[in-house]
């Protein structure tokens, strides 16, 4: 009988192991996506600024796991034109990586920051170009905060694509809009550090890129006007369960549409929607062996014509669509040109700035301020026809950022924005200690 009790103890044994693991479902998936570097390479920025620049993202690549069908890394120069240093799937290590980055030359030129946007799309980040479907991207802009053409647009279009994307300021530019620029919440994915200080975040920026690689919630990419994408994390396998994905326009609760996938299934593309209309969609995991909580999204489809991945997919059917741009700011409307920070005591600045040369009169300025490590800004008004005021109540030994709005009569603000830091206060000087009266003598009040 031992033999068959020490089969019957091993099966048991085998059974148990199975239904453990399945209780914990599939293992968390190691990194996998498309990362791409895009590096100021452009005359504004110094030598020493690109070689600090340029070891810093060295320090980022060197310990990610690059690799064949895992996590690939790219780095693009701006300049007047784009330039590719090495392109996606080159290099199979981190360390690789890290010596063709420190090996990449600057390009100099013009800050053409939106044109090397719309290169990383169309070039890159494309499927028609080889990008791999499916799988999560990040961009990490490294910038000393300014360009030569406008960024808003390209980088929405990436942004609508699923693109993740990480700005590093060197504390120069303009927040309002470098925080549009980034992906939300800004607090996250926007970084203002001085280029001497950059390895200070090395960490950190490391491992939001890595979490960005390993999307942990339903998201929505590709959003056209008649369709988008939709994609999650392997929650379940093939053989613990399926998922049921409705999809509701919010207007029209009884219009669902609903669709059962395996449970191996990690994306969904709906088709034939209307255009500009809110859809809720849920993703529901159903299985006998783990309990998981649906997932939920709103999704907004485009405008018809409205620029984006939609204009040039084949519902056009006319090819590609020009890169629409938005005007540059009228010169008559230019904000503040320069800022400059003086009279720094422990809990005060003296913040001036110069109006643009030939730009009409702001009717008025408003200065926001708050520490760069976190905590809540604050906001000073300033009349028209003034051009400075002292910040008062600041934290001594701080890094701040301050931000100088301008507001004009059509309605457009434009800001400058530049970091400030308040001197460590003096010491306190210990209180004297009062000596007692010497034996025989009387002591006189004061």
């Amino acid at each position: 009988m031992l033999p068959w009790t020490a089969l019957g103890l091993a099966l048991g044994l085998r059974l148990a192991l199975a239904r453990s693991g399945a209780e914990r479902g599939p293992p968390p998936s190691a990194p996998r996506g498309d990362l791409m570097f895009l590096l100021d390479s452009s005359a504004s920025v110094s030598h020493y600024e690109f070689s600090r620049v340029r070891e810093f993202v060295g320090q980022l690549v060197a310990p990610l796991p690059l690799g064949t069908g895992a996590l690939r890394a790219s780095l693009v120069h701006v300049g007047s034109r784009p330039y590719t240093e090495f392109p996606f799937g080159q290099h199979s290590s981190g360390e690789a990586a890290q010596d063709a980055v420190r090996a990449s030359a600057q390009r100099m030129g013009d800050t053409h920051t939106g044109l090397a946007l719309v290169y990383a799309k169309e070039q890159l980040f494309a499927e028609a170009s080889g990008a791999r479907p499916g799988v999560p991207k990040v961009l990490v802009w490294v910038t000393d905060g300014g360009s030569s053409d406008p960024v808003g647009p390209p980088m929405q279009e990436l942004k609508d694509l699923g693109v993740t994307v990480f700005i590093v300021s060197t504390g120069r530019g303009n927040f309002l809009e470098l925080s549009a620029a980034a992906s939300a919440p800004a607090e996250k994915h926007l970084h203002f550090v001085d280029v001497d200080d950059l390895h200070i975040i090395v960490q950190e920026l490391r491992g939001s890129i890595l979490d960005a690689m390993r999307p942990q919630q339903l998201h929505a990419t590709e959003i056209t006007s008649s369709g988008f994408r939709l994609a999650w994390p392997p929650l379940l396998t093939a053989d613990s369960g399926y998922y049921v994905l409705e999809l509701v326009p919010s207007a029209q609760p009884g219009a669902a549409r609903r669709r059962q996938l395996p449970g191996n299934a990690t994306d969904w593309t709906w088709a034939g929607l209307d255009p500009d209309t809110d859809y809720d969609v849920a993703l529901v995991p159903e299985s006998n062996v783990r309990l998981l909580r649906p997932q939920n999204l709103r999704v907004r489809t485009r405008r018809p014509g409205e620029a984006g991945p939609g204009a040039w997919g084949p519902e056009s059917g006319a090819g590609p669509a020009p890169t629409q741009l938005a005007a540059l700011p009228a010169p008559e409307e230019a904000g503040p040109e320069r800022i400059v920070i003086s009279h720094a005591r422990p809990r005060s600045l003296r913040v001036s700035w110069a109006p643009a040369p030939g730009s009409a009169a702001a009717l008025g300025y408003h200065v926001q301020f708050g520490p760069l490590g976190g905590g809540a800004a604050q906001r000073v008004e300033v009349p028209a026809g003034h051009n400075c005021t002292t910040l008062q109540g600041l934290a001594p030994g701080t890094a701040y950022l301050v931000t100088v709005t301008a507001a004009f009569r059509s309605g457009r603000e434009s800001a400058l924005s530049a970091k400030a830091c308040t001197p460590d206060g003096p010491r306190p000087r210990p209180r004297p200690v009062p000596r007692a009266p010497t034996p025989g003598t009387a002591s006189r009040e004061p």
